[in-house]
């Protein structure tokens, strides 16, 4: 969330960026109930004062009669307005949570994903000398799933890889950990049970009902517990309620972790192939620094994911996103796309995005300065690696016309050293 004071200082950088972001603006009417919160505090206490001086004077009081009457007319009046300021308090709480982040002015303009801007390529496209498969027919004929199996089983919208494909998604997951860790991350393994509060104060849902996630969420009936849909959620909240101190900063983490999201605004979109599941697997970068480290520290997170792209012997392009399409929390957000051979376009495997300090004011996460101030620290996340999406590039980009899959070379010592899986043997 923002704070109260930018708002009151800047409604009109306020207004511009609901607008740029396609959210409502509530500017005027959290500017009215902002006003109306502080005179009714101003008002309590000012006659909480007057009440007590009465009270003080009603035991020497010769005639006790018109204090008492007067002490309790300034109650009935002080209750009044604490009714009315608990109310005032809990309508701007709600609409203070329902303003978006102020977007980079260096992220472009713009209404959805159309509008997003390609920075670089990198790679180019492989020119096959036969007819690639697509992802389902590699994994068909090596016998790397069996969706129909798994959904009668568990459901639509579940998978589990096999034999090869199964190794090779690990191999992935494997080496990314580890180039993390070599970088400085430090690797933590999360739980994907949380409680709701830690999603909220992620920030990527509006207002203060939490009720509202529950159509993106799993919630778990008869507890208070719901399963995360990222490592992000966990490592957000990590430092939550502590003053870190500025010498520490930057913190940079490698969260791990199944995740889970009911996809519920997604319906019929991917429904074939590795690309969009209720559980998959994800490695997430995440970094606590000041606000003046983050334009570097978002150059660091995109800069690994571009690394990985190219690990995996991977075109892939670098898009940045435009203000609507980049979400309620972010101030600027970047992502890469991997090119796909058999839709003949890039698909996005990952996002970066620079949060500014909206997370950490939701989760009170504080750092003191080398002068001596207290600030809220700034946040970033990136995608690691996400599988088995991941998996769609490799498999397709690299695939032979036998339909074995060739293994990128620095996953092959995570692979027994083999330097193919699949097709005919």
């Amino acid at each position: 969330m923002l704070d109260i004071r930018f708002i009151r200082e800047n409604p009109d950088i306020v207004r511009q960026a609901c607008a740029s972001k396609g959210f409502t603006d509530y500017t005027d009417e959290i500017l009215a109930l902002d006003g109306r919160v502080r005179e009714l505090k101003t008002l309590t206490q000012t006659k909480t004062a007057e009440k007590n001086k009465i009270t003080r004077e009603i035991p020497t009081a010769s005639d006790k009669a018109p204090l008492i009457a007067a002490s309790k007319k300034i109650g009935e009046e002080i209750a009044a307005e604490l009714a009315e300021l608990a109310e005032k308090e809990e309508k701007l709480n709600d609409l203070m949570h329902r303003v978006p982040q102020i977007p980079s002015p260096t992220s472009p303009l713009g209404r959805d994903d159309s509008d997003n801007v390609e920075i670089r390529r990198v790679g180019t496209p492989r020119q096959f000398d036969f007819t690639p498969r697509a992802q389902w027919d590699l994994l068909d004929m090596n016998n790397w799933w069996a969706p129909e199996k798994i959904a009668q089983i568990c459901g639509t919208r579940t998978y589990a890889l096999m034999g090869e494909a199964a190794e090779l998604q690990l191999a992935i997951e494997t080496y990314v950990i580890q180039k993390l860790i070599s970088k400085g991350f430090r690797f933590v393994e999360c739980p994907s049970i949380t409680k709701p509060q830690t999603i909220f104060n992620a920030g990527h849902f509006m207002g203060s009902d939490m009720s509202v996630m529950a159509d993106d969420v799993f919630m778990l009936s008869g507890t208070d517990r719901c399963l995360a849909g990222t490592a992000e959620i966990i490592l957000n909240s990590l430092h939550s309620g502590e003053m870190l101190a500025e010498k520490d900063l930057p913190i940079k983490y490698a969260g791990f972790s199944p995740c889970f999201r009911k996809e519920a605004g997604a319906a019929g979109r991917d429904t074939r192939g590795l690309v969009r599941f209720h559980q998959f697997n994800k490695v997430e970068q995440y970094i606590y620094c000041t606000p003046e480290q983050s334009d570097e520290m978002h150059e660091l997170l995109l800069a690994n994911l571009c690394e990985i792209m190219e690990d995996l012997e991977l075109p892939y392009r670098v898009i940045a996103n435009c203000t609507g399409d980049m979400g309620f929390n972010k101030v600027k957000m970047n992502d890469v796309e991997a090119w796909v051979p058999s839709e003949n376009t890039y698909r996005e495997l990952g996002s970066c995005s620079s949060i500014g300090q909206f997370q950490a004011r939701r989760t009170n996460t504080r750092y003191r300065g080398a002068d001596g101030d207290v600030r809220f620290c700034a946040t970033l996340n990136n995608t690691g690696i996400a599988v088995p999406r991941a998996l769609v590039p490799v498999i397709e980009n690299h695939q032979n016309a036998d339909g074995s899959v060739n293994i990128p070379k620095k996953l092959q010592p995570l692979m027994s050293g083999r330097t193919k899986i699949g097709g005919k043997h």
